[in-house]
């Protein structure tokens, strides 16, 4: 099909939305290791998860087979919100980077929270209401993901309490009033007000937190009031298993338009938005369907997968939540305050750790300057500003996109914009005014955080 007959935005109708996620681990030949106890070391229970987390993301977040789960009514009602979202041809990138690739994005900004994170959010606060829950405790790092719980929580009727990393919670004070609009209680972590976080704050006096720490007190609280679960915002296979919505819609848009994406990207902090966007192709990979290159793009100052071990390791800084197995940078590492805040974790998605380890997909890291070169390139001519951590995959979709430049290949390239950045303009001021540093932990750094990971036989 030639270019003309392709618009600028490919929109999917209604019904044409996606009835079932996608669980990627059914056609995962090696599974993503279990949840272990961080006590007894054993594999994490049913019963024991429930403690924590919501009793029907326990079943989805122990069913390695099942391979669709049905989107209930009520949370595809309220998907017709803000979805199907928009597939974007950057027919005004291309031709500024003067390029031959056809460079695509899934537009995942236009909702109130402003990003992807609502997918999960919604389906979260759902099945908590269908137990009788009287609220939830989380985290959020640059507040995409308690802006997205708290508005949920608030459709439902649920009480929502939010620990947001401190660094974020004073850099983005905007994205913390949208929370408090919505009715959720935001505490910058660490904080005094949980036992974890009193004594984070007596081991790095005047830390900026991280959302290891923010996770601890989340399930502290959590674990401290009645009628309360935990939910977490990325990561966990429940996560990436709502999360898929994005990369269903992605490919049911370029199917419709005879497009194959030869490289697919997307920004990797916890692992949601890359695992929902590359989910449905990556199956096709793994069945032995269709052949895609998949690329992650990390932070230099947090690189999970480029500098990691592949580990279990604690999910949170206080050292409570189950052990996952994980490229991690250890859960006692602490990341520089940069402003890509949601791409600030210590570890990586267990299932995308596992393909990562299988050799299906690669990573780079990007430093904080070039990601912000790149959003500043692509909201002049594309007329999006985009969030810090969607521009890491910008910033490598524009150097694939390059590449392609010098070779003359005419591949496409298909990528995650998984949100706007209009609440992190104190990010753009500090670029703009010159007083943005790059930071990349050394390796005597990470040698310590990783002699600290636990012993697991």
């Amino acid at each position: 099909m030639s270019d003309k007959k392709i618009p600028y935005k490919i929109y999917l109708a209604e019904s044409e939305m996606p009835e079932t996620w996608y669980n990627l681990r059914a056609d995962m030949v090696h599974k993503p290791a279990p949840l272990l106890h961080p006590v007894t070391h054993q594999a994490m229970t049913a019963q024991e998860l429930s403690a924590v987390f919501c009793d029907e993301l326990v079943r989805q977040e122990l069913d390695n087979d099942t391979r669709e789960y049905p989107i209930p009514q009520e949370i595809r009602d309220f998907y017709k919100m803000y979805r199907p979202s928009p597939l974007v041809r950057a027919y005004c990138l291309e031709k500024k980077l003067q390029t031959p690739a056809k460079i695509y994005y899934k537009f995942e900004g236009n909702n109130t929270s402003g990003s992807h994170k609502l997918n999960s959010a919604i389906a979260q606060a759902y099945y908590a209401k269908q137990q009788g829950l009287v609220g939830v405790t989380t985290e959020t790092g640059a507040g995409q993901w308690g802006t997205a719980l708290s508005m949920a929580c608030a459709y439902f009727g649920l009480d929502c309490r939010v620990f947001m990393v401190k660094v974020s919670y004073e850099q983005k004070p905007f994205r913390r009033e949208v929370m408090r609009t919505y009715g959720a209680s935001v505490t910058p972590s660490p904080s005094e007000s949980t036992r974890v976080g009193r004594s984070i704050l007596a081991a790095h006096p005047g830390t900026t937190g991280s959302l290891g720490c923010a996770i601890s007190e989340a399930v502290e609280t959590a674990a401290a009031h009645p009628g309360y679960r935990y939910v977490l915002g990325s990561v966990l296979n429940q996560v990436l298993l709502h999360q898929s919505v994005i990369g269903l819609e992605a490919k049911a848009a370029m199917d419709k338009y005879g497009i194959k994406p030869d490289v697919i990207i997307g920004c990797a902090g916890g692992g949601s938005n890359l695992g929902g966007l590359i989910a449905p192709f990556m199956g096709e990979k793994l069945r032995g369907e269709a052949d895609y290159r998949f690329l992650a793009v990390e932070p230099a100052s947090c690189p999970s997968l480029t500098r990691g071990v592949f580990a279990y390791d604690f999910a949170d800084t206080g050292m409570v939540c189950p052990l996952a197995k994980m490229y991690t940078l250890g859960s006692d590492f602490i990341p520089a305050p940069n402003h890509a805040g949601g791409l600030r974790y210590h570890g990586m998605s267990p299932i995308l750790s596992q393909l990562y380890d299988d050799g299906y997909l690669e990573a780079v890291t990007v430093p904080q300057t070039r990601v912000f070169e790149a959003a500043e390139q692509f909201a002049r001519v594309e007329g999006i500003l985009p969030a810090p951590e969607s521009s890491h995959a910008i910033c490598a979709a524009m150097d694939e996109a390059l590449r392609c430049r010098e070779t003359g290949e005419e591949k496409t390239i298909l990528f995650g914009l998984t949100g706007t950045g209009y609440f992190d303009l104190v990010a753009y001021q500090k670029f703009h005014d010159g007083e943005m540093t790059d930071y990349v932990p050394s390796d005597e750094e990470l040698a310590a955080s990783f002699a600290k990971l636990p012993k697991v036989e």
